[in-house]
């Protein structure tokens, strides 16, 4: 394949080109938002998914992720930011209804639990394809524990438009726009998305705090401080769910997954998936007659890797996403470096899109070379000191092997976002993305405006402790989305939608036409042309 040698002003100049105007508008959304159901006194609820939300294997917008008590809300990919956020009320609005007393929990870190036992596992139904999920989430917990199953954050998923491919890589790499050729440019904004990825943390860690109950189990060397009755902090954090105590895998740690290359990927991922490990083969087999997870290997399945960024390709029934990219390629990209915003009932900020979707351009019109093992550890070690002490005013970062002020290289980067929001603005006719661009550079030039800081500010002026403060935003949140307005889905519809989605489940097994034992076999040696 031709690579034309461009340097970033040059395709800054073909992204404002008059090719690529129109296309932008074609940007889409989709949003996946995580978040615990919980009793109105901050416990975790204990209920089973309500009937009324419909069958959490089938539904389209509402579902559960590791946990019964843990809802995720998911909305279609859409053009329109105001169309996402109004599609993701409704959902949020509809399951508040029924629910009960319950009220949702508005944070990353889980509410209080006293022990993991209280956590339980998510249930999908009795057809082979629900058992597996639910297996799969059995192994999650042998392997890592519950805990740490029940933090919560808020995917990003984005894409571009065809049409954009097609001009872009005509211009930029003199190739036409194929799934190879748009895999390998998505390929390129994801290196980038993982270099400069500390910057979603400083800029979106919501989660300095957490219940000290979280950690009594866990052994730790973080200075932490003790605040109200029995939360813990570190004073300089700024997302402790995507620190070493929170959403990672230290298991994971040997893994080698390769950026350069989707095909490259695709192979460490395979071998993951197929790599007998040591750790986990105490849990071989059955226990009482029961698995105690898929398989023994160093990944289950593919969506154990924990990753601030996936590249994906939408499934078919029982396909593996790797054999999806294989087949299709990439189709958009899930950002999944954001905490739940707790200061927005619906766990993101309109705000958020805007600068987003500019950072993310910004990452694919940047020349993005290949990623070396330093590379890549540079990237990981970046992105823990950031969570850990972003906020810190002498942190120093590693790039290219020499250490830079966070603010210094904060600034680099944001030159060319800058450049990148005006290109949005002039394109689109509107003003939001360089408005964006600029709030959020406020938090590099006072880190007290970082949601991290708030929080934290709003508990040591309190003395309050984490899940104080929760419970109270909890309960703000519930009466808010119950007296808002439906706009896009309302509640007749997403009746409809949920008594689909049972007759759907029930479906699907009454279908089944194999063992379990045999369903597992099959789908671990079945690979989709």
């Amino acid at each position: 394949m031709q690579t034309l040698d461009k340097d970033f002003s040059e395709r800054l100049a073909i992204l404002a080109g008059d090719d690529l105007a129109s296309t932008l508008v074609g940007i889409c959304h989709g949003i996946e938002r995580e978040a615990l159901r919980i009793k109105p006194n901050g416990q975790l609820a204990q209920t089973p998914h309500n009937e009324k939300l419909g069958a959490a294997l089938t539904h389209d917008y509402i579902t559960t992720d590791f946990s019964e008590s843990l809802l995720e809300f998911i909305t279609p990919p859409e053009r329109n930011v105001d169309k996402t956020i109004g599609q993701l009320r409704d959902v949020h609005k509809f399951a508040l209804a029924n629910i009960g007393e319950e009220c949702l929990w508005p944070m990353s870190m889980p509410c209080y639990i006293d022990d993991q036992s209280q956590i339980p596992i998510a249930q999908f139904g009795t057809s082979n394809v629900g058992k597996m999920k639910s297996l799969y989430r059995e192994g999650l917990k042998n392997r890592y524990g519950s805990m740490m199953q029940a933090i919560a954050g808020v995917h990003f998923n984005f894409s571009l438009p065809d049409d954009f491919w097609q001009h872009w890589l005509s211009q930029v790499e003199g190739t036409e726009n194929n799934k190879e050729t748009k895999s390998a440019a998505y390929f390129a904004l994801i290196r980038n998305y993982r270099r400069f990825c500390w910057l979603i943390p400083y800029l979106y860690g919501a989660s300095p705090a957490l219940c000290s109950s979280f950690i009594k189990e866990k052994t730790t060397k973080l200075p932490f401080k003790a605040i109200g009755k029995g939360s813990l902090y570190l004073p300089y954090a700024t997302s402790l769910r995507m620190s070493d105590l929170g959403y990672t895998n230290s298991a994971q740690s040997g893994l080698t997954t390769c950026y350069n290359q989707v095909d490259t990927y695709i192979t460490s991922l395979r071998k993951a998936i197929s790599t007998p490990s040591e750790i986990f083969e105490k849990f071989a087999g059955k226990k009482d007659g029961k698995y105690q997870q898929l398989n023994s290997n160093v990944l289950q399945i593919e969506n154990e890797l924990y990753s601030p960024i996936r590249p994906k390709q939408p499934t078919k029934p029982l396909e593996k996403p790797t054999d999806a990219l294989h087949a299709r390629g990439v189709e958009y990209i899930e950002v999944r470096a954001l905490d739940v915003n707790p200061f927005s009932e619906l766990g993101i900020e309109r705000n958020q899109f805007f600068f987003l979707d500019a950072f993310l351009l910004y990452c694919l019109v940047m020349p993005s070379p290949d990623m070396t093992p330093d590379s890549y550890r540079e990237t990981e070690l970046n992105l823990r000191a950031v969570v850990d002490h972003g906020r810190d005013p002498a942190l120093k970062l590693d790039t290219n092997g020499q250490k830079s002020p966070m603010r210094d290289w904060a600034a680099e980067i944001f030159t060319g976002i800058r450049q990148v929001a005006k290109v949005l603005d002039s394109n689109l006719k509107v003003a939001e993305y360089s408005l964006a661009v600029e709030q959020e550079w406020q938090k590099i030039v006072d880190p007290d405006l970082t949601p991290s800081a708030k929080i934290l500010g709003i508990l040591l002026n309190k003395n309050q402790d984490n899940g104080a403060l929760g419970v109270e935003l909890a309960a703000h949140y519930k009466q808010s989305l119950n007296e808002a307005e439906y706009q896009f889905f309302d509640a007749d519809m997403l009746r409809k939608h949920a008594l689909s989605s049972l007759d759907a489940q029930h479906h699907i097994e009454q279908s089944d036409s194999v063992s379990f034992d045999a369903f597992l076999s099959d789908y671990f040696t079945y690979q989709f042309d």
